[in-house]
């Protein structure tokens, strides 16, 4: 094995394990939201604040600011101090591990590129995703400041571009690492690479649909299935354009279809490029939304109903990067 192929394959899996660790933070801020932890830490310390509170009086001091949010103000005044911990904690661990990635996405980077390892034609898209990851960073700011200063809460906006940006983040790693790999191509035709990237765009929509979701509690609205309330189909509210975006029953409602209509193409998709994998994956994905709606949106249910999203992304994505190669070849 030559050294630029030992350095593809050194690259490839760096970016592989990157991916992985940008899975692991879907996880780690689906649980963060559930638990309703997001606006517990007030500061913004990208240095210092990968320490907890080491003392008494910095536990205090931190609780103090967090007594002042609209949150606790609106929905936990009273709350103790040992309860603000607990919700402290998921909070932190979450910036914590998006220091960790960019730490180790960072140093390897400069260390490939001094060393001259770093395949021709990849060091924009390995710039540009270091730079994707920052601006992460600075979108989950500013989506905690929507929460500071007159509700109690996150813009569900800024929530869905959060998410959405650590989708992209994930699906592009991947990509990168694909293109540094060797490929099976598949047989494929126009019609075929069509059907797999409208599954993917609409795949997308579901998982926007789906932060919406968390941003306005719309999973609590119905615990039925495939009603949205015992036996009623439609939801209460005008289906309106605004109300697609704005109104949580009507949320509820669209993400339940648009994942129905997802399953179906991403199913057929998998049947057409011969893949159980993935035909399995976006099935079982679509049993845990709704088993997400019947358990009153349980944290270990939900949470893991965000990781198979990311699962399903990544099987997708690599039956359409084999059908790329074999457009290619």
């Amino acid at each position: 094995m030559t050294d630029t192929n030992s350095h593809k394959i050194i690259i490839r899996n760096w970016l592989y394990f990157n991916a992985f660790m940008v899975f692991c933070m879907a996880i780690i801020g689906a649980v963060t939201r559930l638990t309703e932890s997001g606006l517990s830490i007030v500061e913004w310390q990208p240095i210092s604040g990968a320490l907890p509170p080491l003392n008494a009086a910095e536990w205090e001091r931190v609780f103090a600011l967090y007594r002042e949010t609209p949150e606790y103000q609106k929905i936990n005044a009273g709350m103790s101090l040992d309860d603000f911990k607990n919700i402290f904690f998921w909070e932190w661990f979450h910036r914590l591990w998006g220091r960790l990635i960019g730490i180790v996405y960072a140093l390897p980077l400069f260390f490939f590129w001094f060393k001259g390892w770093i395949p021709q034609g990849y060091k924009k898209p390995l710039l540009g995703l270091l730079i994707l990851g920052g601006l992460q960073g600075v979108v989950g700011y500013v989506m905690v400041l929507s929460g500071l200063v007159d509700r109690p809460s996150v813009s569900h906006y800024r929530l869905a571009l959060h998410l959405s940006l650590a989708w992209i983040v994930f699906a592009a790693l991947l990509w990168t690492g694909f293109s540094l790999a060797t490929i099976t191509p598949k047989d494929t035709t126009f019609c075929r690479r069509r059907h797999g990237w409208t599954a993917f765009a609409l795949l997308f929509t579901t998982i926007i649909w789906g932060a919406f979701m968390a941003g306005t509690d719309a999973g609590l609205i119905s615990a039925s299935w495939p009603m949205l309330h015992d036996s009623q189909f439609l939801p209460d509210a005008a289906i309106t354009f605004f109300a697609l975006f704005s109104n949580p029953e009507v949320i509820h409602f669209t993400h339940r279809w648009i994942a129905a209509i997802t399953l179906f193409l991403v199913f057929v998709f998998a049947w057409r490029v011969k893949s159980p994998w993935l035909g399995g994956a976006v099935v079982t994905q679509f049993a845990l939304g709704i088993w997400t709606a019947l358990s009153g949106v349980s944290i270990h249910v939900a949470a893991t109903h965000q990781a198979g999203a990311f699962i399903v992304t990544a099987l997708l994505l690599c039956e359409l990067y084999k059908i790329r190669v074999t457009a290619q070849s």
